[in-house]
């Protein structure tokens, strides 16, 4: 099964980052945010990827033909410009990646139907290529085959903005810094989708958040899979913080070895 990632955005409100890399590249413990993305989807079995890309998409083509051509030993032939890789490369990593260029003024919808000639004529998945979570793959799998709907996205209540005082009346008994919210349910993305998806998305300038979202679930094609761990997009400096902070206490979305 295929995994659809959309790193194509201008990621304008982490521009601190961006101006220089588009977003899904903005480094979290050394390694680009779409890197920890699939190896997330890869721990759980799916190593199959279409990135969708837009801008700076030169960016994202460079890291993975360098990640594959400079991995294991080489032997460099400067007379002939070659540079040939031997046959020892390591063997932890085993991801098929498709690079598509999906346009740079192109909308989220319109990515995803850009990627339909890549992702096969049955079930496949799709992320943003900005967020981290510790859902069981396998488990939203199964819903999503259990309902025979469409679509399931994976509904997720966000983390508060700031942190959180229990309190016994006016006696506060211990802080949190960054609880998941108590109420209200958010797209989390990581979806999974019937190709009968497609057939909402008209063209380029299509918010797939909006009307085709919109008309699966008027049509009664649209299931949520409830999540109530850990979730987390990265669109602000503080959210890029905060992982990196993450990642070096016990990342909860790090289950690869």
């Amino acid at each position: 099964m295929k995994v659809g990632i959309l790193a194509g955005g201008l990621g304008t409100r982490l521009s601190e980052e961006t101006e220089l890399k588009p977003k899904p590249m903005v480094e979290i413990g050394g390694r680009p945010i779409l890197w920890h993305i699939m190896q997330y989807y890869g721990h759980h079995g799916f190593n199959e990827f279409v990135v969708a890309c837009g801008y700076k998409a030169d960016y994202i083509k460079r890291w993975f033909s360098d990640a594959v051509s400079t991995t294991g030993n080489l032997t460099v032939d400067f007379a002939k410009g070659e540079v040939q890789p031997h046959g020892d490369r390591p063997s932890g990593i085993d991801f098929r990646v498709d690079l598509v260029d999906t346009g740079l003024p192109t909308a989220t919808g319109g990515r995803i139907k850009r990627l339909q000639p890549y992702l096969g004529e049955g079930t496949f998945m799709v992320t943003w290529g900005d967020g981290v979570s510790n859902v069981d793959l396998h488990e939203l799998l199964a819903y999503h085959k259990s309902h025979g709907k469409l679509a399931t996205l994976t509904a997720v209540r966000p983390p508060a903005r700031f942190g959180h005082m229990e309190m016994d009346g006016n006696r506060i008994l211990e802080f949190n810094e960054k609880p998941q919210t108590g109420e209200g349910w958010i797209n989390g993305a990581f979806f999974v989708f019937e190709p009968g998806v497609f057939d909402y998305i008209d063209g380029d300038d299509i918010m797939f958040e909006r009307e085709p979202l919109e008309g699966l679930a008027k049509d009664g094609q649209l299931m949520a899979f409830k999540h109530h761990d850990f979730w987390q997009c990265m669109d602000t400096v503080r959210d890029k913080k905060r992982l990196e902070d993450l990642w070096t206490t016990g990342a909860p979305w790090k289950l690869w070895s």
